[in-house]
Formats: structure tokens, sequence, C-alpha cells
């Protein structure tokens, strides 16, 4: 048996709630892009998270809509806030995404990841994608493959 460190001796003293917290603002302190996109963590718990993003000019299409690219942006990183929540390392294996309503400027994302099974080192998680009337415009399905390491 290896010895413990002082970090894995802390995190071990978690609940899992205060675990998948510290994870979420480890991974968010480092995670440039989504700080770039103007992304905010809200809420992170075992298996769930939910992040916000703001849809700004520079964000539309020529169609004047939120680009497809950036939904699917919002909801990956939703996707691994949730799937890296219980701090093991987790990366996606695949994922789809489905446009359902098209999206205005300078109107607020909310992304909410779910996870849906986590078996051995695989897992499913839902991400529902809403406007700020509360409208769905986007689902997205993840899958995650656990890696070697930990977050914190």
């Amino acid at each position: 048996m290896s010895p413990s460190t002082p970090a894995t001796m802390a995190t071990a003293e978690m609940t899992p709630e205060a675990l998948a917290r510290a994870t979420g603002e480890a991974m968010y302190r480092s995670d440039r892009a989504s700080q770039w996109l103007g992304m905010e963590l809200q809420e992170v718990r075992p298996g769930y998270a939910r992040m916000t993003m703001r849809v700004r000019d520079e964000f539309l299409n020529g169609h004047a809509i939120c680009h497809g690219g950036l939904m699917f942006t919002l909801a990956d990183s939703t996707f691994a806030f949730a799937c890296n929540s219980y701090n093991v390392n987790a990366v996606a294996a695949g994922c789809s995404i489905e446009f359902l309503k098209p999206v205005a400027g300078g109107d607020t994302l909310t992304a909410e990841a779910q996870e849906q099974v986590l078996s051995g080192r695989h897992g499913i998680y839902d991400i529902r994608v809403t406007n700020s009337a509360g409208d769905v415009v986007a689902m997205f399905r993840g899958k995650s493959a656990q890696i070697k390491g930990s977050v914190i």
C-alpha cells in the first residue's frame, strides 16, 4: 500500500458534496476556455453540474442566432464538470447534441448535466440547455471514460 499524501487524506475526509464542489472549483480555475467564453459554474454535486453563459454578439452566426458550436461547448463544459465531480479524472468518450430552438443574442443559456448511469469507468450524462424563458433549446448526451489520476 502506498502512503497517503496530505491532499488525498484531506479529500478522503470530505463529504461527496464537498468533494464535488472542491473538484469543480479547482477545474474551473484552470479552465481557460470556459472562462474566456464567459461561462459561470453555478453548482456542482456528485454526478451533476449547472453552468450559465450569456450569448454575446460575437457568438451569433450568419443567421443572427447563437452558433451551435458555442451551445455545444457550454453543454460539453457542463458535462465535464459533472463527470469529474467524483475527483476521478474523466474525459469524453463520445457525445451528441440535438438543437431544438434558435437562441437570440443577449439571451442567457443554462446547461444542466445529470448523470444517468456510472458503471465501472464509464458514464452517461444528459445535458439540458435552456434559454432565459426556460425553453429547452438543445439536448446533449455525453459518454465519459475515467482515466488515471484525480483533479485535486
